[in-house]
């Protein structure tokens, strides 16, 4: 039994020391050294929703292929959730930025990608007032940009458009196009040179094999993107950060 209780107790001391020991060597996350940190914001588009993996999202193409910078150099975050709406980026997305861009010892380049404006969309779809919808997604989405540039006045924000998902429903074409109208307001009236639009509408029009939907024996409604689609995206917003640096 003696025996037992000193094994016991050299035991404790042991990891006593093991628990100093990392504690006094671990350091807060923050402090590491990076030249860049790179924030995705949104929802399932900047998640990679329906990508094979997800990691073949757009926002994880932009990290991994070195767009934002070397990989060597950035943090990356994915803040992004699917079935956002622009609600929820103000409300909840928009108030955590800051625990990703804390202040350190150093200068660092901040950058942030934003989607979000298609889960509005689909309560339009689903029988909401297309003007309420559109005026609550014009003002959130002034709010989110504005209060991230003043709160990051050296961040470099990329905003996405929508891509038409080709519902067959009555003038949801026009719909496509009066979000859109919507999102390049919001930038607009933004007044800083800090937020870029990314057309991504444009890259998608008249182009097959981008959407699920596009496959053969797939639901009408799967409006998101192939692997195709997402890189794509990820070329259309390389194509605008390449272009600010």
């Amino acid at each position: 039994m003696v025996y037992l209780r000193r094994r016991f107790t050299t035991a404790v001391a042991v990891a006593a020391v093991v628990i100093s020991l990392g504690v006094a060597q671990a350091q807060p996350w923050t402090s590491f050294g990076s030249k860049t940190r790179y924030l995705a914001m949104g929802d399932s588009l900047s998640a990679g929703y329906g990508a094979m993996p997800a990691t073949n999202g757009f926002t994880y193409e932009l990290y991994q292929t070195g767009v934002i910078d070397q990989i060597s150099n950035t943090l990356f975050c994915n803040m992004a959730v699917p079935g956002t709406v622009s609600d929820d980026v103000l409300k909840f997305q928009v108030p955590q930025v800051k625990r990703f861009f804390s202040q350190t010892d150093n200068d660092y380049i901040q950058v942030i990608t934003l989607t979000v404006g298609g889960n509005d969309m689909m309560t339009v779809l689903n029988g909401a007032d297309p003007t309420t919808v559109l005026q609550t997604l014009g003002s959130n989405m002034v709010a989110i940009l504005t209060t991230l540039h003043l709160n990051f006045p050296n961040a470099r924000i990329f905003v996405g458009n929508v891509y038409d998902p080709n519902l067959d429903i009555t003038n949801e074409k026009q719909l496509v196009m009066a979000l859109n109208q919507t999102i390049a307001f919001a930038v607009t009236a933004s007044n800083t040179k800090s937020v870029t639009l990314v057309d991504v509408y444009s890259a998608f029009e008249g182009r097959h094999g981008l959407l699920l939907s596009d496959r053969p024996h797939s639901d009408i409604d799967q409006i998101h993107p192939t692997d195709a689609g997402y890189h794509v995206m990820a070329m259309e917003f390389e194509k605008a950060i390449q272009g600010k640096q």
